[in-house]
């Protein structure tokens, strides 16, 4: 879904980019090749005080953190946030935006390294594996404005449950979806899991529930400018920066999608050609 590189040809309508720019690009698909022809509107300036690595790690996961937390839930100062899956690349993005608004956050991941990166960002972390993290935030201070939630099934009915009158939740990921087309049970399964929303609970609670995809949401040219130009902001004053977990070369990926698969991987994996 996104790459980093140097333009090499441009179409006749561009007017932003000129060849020898250095880019990061963003769309659906396509980002597996040696050259990659994307739409204007989904390439940007890379950031000159990034790695070229760091720049291919960028976008995605900015942009879905940024969208989640401030776009929707719109977190503000001194709030309680919960990132699930913190020691990924979206909830390592999301604890430095949370972060530079001076919220408390908390973060879950489930081994020791993992959870030394999310408290090296700021977060307070808790191992979902050995603790019931509902409980453990419940103890530290009670209820949250906002989750980021990326799981589903009982991780998304506890944040649900965590959330405060007022309180945000937003859906940018389905990591317990286990859907094999050939099995009818894993069917019945997947919908089980998938999050839903009870409306008169809801308005009874006064809670929000939010989802969001990325890659659809860049559709819209206007208001993808309008996000990166606001996340630029606020990358470049805090000084944030993606984690780069583990670096692998073209010939390597499959390697690289079975570190991704064994669970034991945290930031953002990156190929390089």
């Amino acid at each position: 879904m996104e790459c980093y590189g140097e333009v090499v040809e441009v179409g006749t309508e561009v007017s932003q980019f000129e060849i020898g720019d250095k880019v990061i690009i963003g769309q659906q698909y396509g980002s597996y090749a040696e050259f990659v022809c994307a739409p204007e509107h989904l390439c940007f300036p890379a950031f000159k005080q990034f790695t070229p690595e760091e720049n291919a790690a960028y976008l995605v996961n900015f942009m879905t953190a940024w969208v989640g937390l401030k776009k929707l839930c719109r977190i503000e100062e001194g709030e309680r946030v919960l990132i699930q899956a913190a020691a990924g690349g979206v909830g390592t993005a999301a604890i430095q935006i949370a972060n530079s608004l001076n919220c408390n956050v908390y973060g879950t991941a489930s081994m020791d390294y993992k959870l030394d990166l999310v408290k090296t960002l700021g977060a307070v972390p808790i191992n979902y594996k050995e603790k019931d993290f509902y409980q453990e935030i419940m103890n530290d201070g009670g209820e949250v404005d906002c989750v980021l939630e990326t799981v589903g099934g009982e991780i998304y009915k506890k944040s649900l449950k965590l959330l405060k009158p007022l309180g945000r939740l937003v859906v940018i990921g389905f990591a317990s979806m286990n859907l094999k087309i050939w099995n009818p049970f894993s069917w019945i399964k997947t919908y089980m899991d998938a999050p839903k929303v009870n409306m008169m609970k809801m308005a009874m609670e006064s809670k929000g529930v939010f989802a969001s995809h990325i890659g659809y949401l860049t559709e819209n040219e206007a208001l993808t400018a309008d996000i990166w130009k606001e996340l630029k902001e606020v990358v470049e004053t805090h000084k944030m920066k993606p984690v780069v977990g583990k670096v692998y070369g073209f010939d390597q990926l499959a390697e690289a999608h079975a570190y991704m698969e064994s669970r034991a991987s945290f930031g953002k994996i990156v190929i390089k050609l």
